[in-house]
């Protein structure tokens, strides 16, 4: 999973709308946490989609295998099922 909850700051130069930036400082908002909560959602936002992309055969693959096989909880529950009938059958 990513967190950056942990990492130091680091000083950088951004351009924002002048007018934005007047009336976040305005309602007394933390430019620098508010960039940086919003940033930190993208980047984790396209992170995970570049991650499904990338990842896309094997989800594929894994997805056929249980449409096919069921999941293991599926099968135990089968086996189960199937070994309590034959108990239950009069000999």
């Amino acid at each position: 999973m990513l967190r950056f909850d942990d990492s130091p700051k680091r000083p950088t130069n951004l351009s924002l709308n002048a007018k934005v930036l007047e009336m976040a400082r305005e309602l007394g908002m933390n430019i620098s946490q508010t960039v940086d909560t919003l940033l930190a959602e993208e980047v984790r936002k396209r992170y995970f989609e570049r991650w499904n992309v990338d990842n896309a055969e094997a989800i594929a693959h894994y997805n056929a295998r249980i449409e096919r096989e069921g999941t293991l909880s599926q099968r135990i529950q089968t086996h189960l099922s199937a070994h309590s009938e034959s108990e239950e059958a009069p000999r």
